[in-house]
């Protein structure tokens, strides 16, 4: 488990770090191809979609088979996007010049170790199908929103419950998605060149976020970016100001956060967090986000609402971290009687609390039976 500790070693406010990102079996990265040369060397399906996948991405692909099978003849009749040149022979040596990638298809472990290693001393990335000893990479499956791409990797330890979670992903993600994200991908520029401050370009992507949740199989107009640059220009004055937003945590289990205040940390510049907060919470928080942790007392109040009010001023938006409800006997009085003597906008976010949460469902204590109605 993530911990928070202060970094100071003292109690009080302390700026903290999350104890680090969990170990990763595998780094996801998403490799440019665009018109670069891939080699890809071996027969059979699994090489035919490796060298359709490349293509996709709008690599060049370099195939070498000796007697190359439907699949590959297919695919390369009709490649998704980059071109595939089939070459009749086997892979040599001297292929891996200028390759980018180097994917091989071998049953022989033999022939798998030869060409990694020719891979790796060209400083080729190499993959080897279904042979992870040999690979420096490795494909996982794929959600395809493009320019919205999702993969998923079980580092070769469960490919079938990669394939599983796809398949779900596949319902819960709109396909209108993908002009969503192509839309914003054209939009960037005339967002940079709009005027608008850093806070109100950022304020513009969260509007066009909401947008786009609420609107996915709608494709994108220019009404549409008019209408959110409208938005965000209006916003202007109050998104280059300091602002605070009391968050209730809840009772500790992350998954009961609500939606709004998965929102305001994930747009917080500055998280305040009591120290009685689950570190998990904090997964919804942006990484770059300063994280404090302080102790929730009552003799720290006032301590702790200067140094809510020293960040809002310099204009940012902070956010204080409470666990249960503040908006139940007054949890948030201190912090809305501190900004409005200050003249800084605060916003509460309630909390599922324990009082708000006795349902069977919730408690995880099961039901009791009906009473039968006689008569």
């Amino acid at each position: 488990m993530e911990t928070l500790t202060s970094t100071n070693g003292v109690a009080g406010p302390g700026e903290v770090q999350l104890a680090g990102m969990r170990p990763l079996a595998r780094l996801p990265i998403f490799f440019v191809l665009e018109g670069k040369r891939v080699l890809v060397a071996g027969n059979g399906p699994g090489a035919a979609w490796k060298a359709e996948l490349v293509s996709a991405a709008g690599a060049h692909v370099d195939l070498f088979a000796e007697a190359p099978c439907e699949d590959i003849h297919a695919v390369a009749a009709q490649p998704p996007r980059g071109v595939i040149v089939v070459h009749e022979r086997a892979w040599q040596t001297g292929d891996m010049s200028g390759a980018a990638l180097a994917i091989g298809g071998f049953t022989d472990d033999e022939e798998a170790s030869r060409f990694a290693a020719a891979a790796r001393a060209a400083r080729v990335p190499v993959n080897v199908i279904d042979k992870p000893a040999y690979c420096d990479l490795s494909f996982g499956a794929i959600v395809n929103r493009s320019p919205l791409v999702i993969g998923i990797c079980t580092d070769g330890a469960a490919p079938a419950f990669g394939q599983s979670i796809r398949a779900k992903l596949e319902g819960l993600i709109p396909r209108g998605f993908a002009d969503w994200a192509d839309a914003a991908k054209k939009w960037r520029a005339a967002v940079q060149s709009s005027g608008l401050s850093f806070a109100s370009r950022r304020r513009f992507w969260q509007l066009f976020a909401m947008r786009a949740l609420a609107r996915p199989d709608a494709a994108p107009q220019q009404s549409d970016f008019d209408a959110v640059l409208d938005h965000a220009r209006a916003e202007s004055p109050l998104s280059d100001q300091g602002h605070v937003t009391v968050v209730g945590a809840g009772p500790g289990d992350a998954e009961l956060l609500t939606l709004r205040a998965v929102r305001a940390l994930a747009t917080a510049d500055v998280i305040l967090i009591d120290d009685q907060v689950s570190p998990q919470v904090m997964e919804f928080a942006r990484r770059e986000a300063k994280k404090m942790l302080i102790r929730a007392s009552t003799s720290q109040s006032s301590e702790i609402n200067a140094l809510m009010l020293i960040f809002a001023r310099a204009g940012r938006r902070v956010v204080r971290l409470k666990r249960g409800d503040p908006a139940i006997a007054g949890g948030a009085a201190d912090e809305i009687a501190a900004c409005r003597q200050a003249g800084i906008s605060i916003e509460v976010v309630p909390g599922v609390s324990s009082a708000g949460t006795p349902s069977p469902a919730c408690s995880g204590l099961p039901a009791a039976p009906s009473e039968e109605r006689v008569g």
